[in-house]
């Protein structure tokens, strides 16, 4: 074999080892993009989840302080009063005509 084609092999060689590096290059990189892309959706959907634990959060509070109303003396006398009309003896009612 001549040193020409022994050039010819290493070139090719060379430039096949550069294409292949190129093309790993290429897809490591479109696997990154994704990967950063579906990591920014994993936050944006923690934000949310997060936002909803609070919002949650303050509504089983004030049904925990609802709930303690209920069982109130109070509301017993408001439901009393409300929905049966009754009041204590030394009560005045003003209705109008």
């Amino acid at each position: 074999m001549s040193r020409r084609g022994k050039k010819k092999k290493k070139t090719a060689g060379k430039l096949s080892f550069i294409c292949i590096g190129l093309f790993l290059v290429l897809v490591l990189s479109i696997q990154m993009v994704r990967l950063y892309q579906k990591n920014q959706e994993y936050v944006q959907r923690e934000e949310a989840l997060t936002n909803q634990v609070e919002e949650l959060k303050k509504e089983e509070a004030e049904l925990s302080e609802y709930e303690s109303y209920i069982h109130s003396q109070e509301y017993i006398e408001d439901t009393a009063k409300k929905k049966l009309g009754l009041v204590y003896g030394n009560e005045i009612i003003f209705r109008e005509e």
